[in-house]
């Protein structure tokens, strides 16, 4: 269906800096609002409940696989995560921008409910890269370290699905290349037709 609002999806293995990117992105761009996701791992350093994630037991989240309440959910390096149907649907169908921080399968599940969705993939620079990122981060085991590498030799080769790759090897360069694909889509023919309706109606558009 095509919503008056964008749906933005964000993908990247773990270390990349997708989240510190989405992040700046949204204190840049009003426009953009966050989709917070429901997880069943632990919360990590600040992290807080309804913000970063909404943290659910396993069995919580099991019902609401069953109740269909999301638009797609996946296990990651153990844990499952999902995005909420209802709160996408009416955000976009409100006009808003929507962006979404999933993993990969996550992604491509939501791009054949929402054909329409803009999925950008951000990539280390190198795997040397992203293990020093995951090493300086200290926040995991050396087992879950060496588990997110091996993880993200599958994670990078999807790339090749997605809308738009961005290579967060310089951060400001990295958060410039985002920021200038949402301002793209919100330019596209369609986008505009929909948010300028009185301009295009007044040049025998519409």
């Amino acid at each position: 269906m095509d919503y008056p609002g964008n749906l933005f999806v964000v993908s990247a293995p773990s270390g990349t800096g997708k989240s510190s990117l989405v992040k700046a992105l949204l204190e840049i761009d009003s426009r953009l609002q966050v989709s917070v996701s429901h997880t069943t791992r632990k919360p990590r350093g600040q992290e807080e409940h309804g913000r970063e994630y909404w943290f659910t037991s396993k069995e919580e989240f099991q019902a609401m696989i069953e109740r269909g309440d999301f638009f797609e959910h996946a296990e990651v390096h153990g844990n499952c995560y999902g995005t909420s149907r209802q709160a996408i649907e009416e955000r976009i169908k409100g006009g808003e921008d929507v962006v979404l921080e999933i993993d990969w399968q996550g992604a491509l599940q939501i791009k054949k409910i929402f054909p329409n969705a803009i999925l950008i993939f951000i990539l280390p620079p190198s795997y040397e890269e992203l293990l020093q990122r995951l090493n300086r981060r200290g926040e995991d085991s050396p087992e879950v370290i060496e588990l997110r590498m091996s993880n993200a030799r599958i994670e990078v080769a999807q790339a090749q699905f997605f809308d738009f790759v961005v290579v967060n090897a310089l951060f400001e360069t990295a958060l410039f290349d985002l920021k200038t694909i949402v301002h793209a889509q919100r330019l596209k023919y369609s986008a505009q037709r929909r948010n300028k309706s009185a301009v295009f109606k007044a040049l025998d558009l519409l």
